[in-house]
């Protein structure tokens, strides 16, 4: 009885020192390390405007519908979209007739608003939600689509707002993996400071 109490006093002992570590010491450890070599990600990479309000994260895309701005990617997150506490995708399938349907819908909204013709090839990430539905990047060639309007929109040069684009792409992560991406948040933003 004596060393049944001997070994449930050092299991407590060993569940309070874990404890303490690895609720602890381990989360403000990494969370120190993160402050001091990658501060502006520690925080959230917030989007602040000159008056030093937050106007979103370059982490988190936001709908952004007006025609002076780069649209994201569709969003299944929450009732309309871009919920960050209901983050997910639709989990519709390939087979799936109501996938059809709202891609069909997106592609005919897509070539609408962009004044594309009815057979314009429309990219993949225009129509289709990411997995978290909160992906802020769309690819080249979907920004490469937008900039007409946009331009339209702001009434500035085309050739100004491609320098824009390209200044908010990002290449290959290590230069081998993932596709270059434009960040939807960041070149929105860039558009709104100037």
């Amino acid at each position: 009885m004596k060393n049944l109490f001997a070994e449930f006093g050092r299991s407590i002992v060993a569940t309070l020192f874990f404890a303490v570590i690895l609720c602890g010491v381990y989360p403000l450890v990494v969370y120190g390390a993160g402050k001091l070599f990658f501060p502006h990600q520690a925080d959230g990479s917030l989007l602040v405007d000159k008056s030093g309000a937050v106007r979103g994260s370059a982490l988190l895309a936001q709908n952004f519908t007006g025609a002076k701005y780069f649209h994201p990617r569709p969003s299944a997150a929450g009732a309309n979209g871009f919920d960050a506490s209901a983050s997910s995708g639709s989990n519709l399938g390939p087979t799936s007739t109501n996938l059809f349907a709202a891609m069909a819908q997106r592609i005919s909204d897509y070539r609408a608003e962009n004044n594309l013709a009815t057979n314009t090839p429309v990219p993949a990430d225009a129509v289709t939600a990411s997995a978290s539905g909160l992906d802020p990047h769309i690819t080249p060639a979907n920004a490469e689509l937008q900039i007409p309007r946009v331009a339209k929109a702001r009434g500035i040069s085309e050739d100004k707002l491609r320098e824009l684009v390209r200044q908010n792409t990002s290449g290959r992560d290590l230069g081998l993996f993932g596709e270059p991406r434009v960040n939807v948040m960041t070149l929105n933003f860039a558009l709104d400071q100037k």
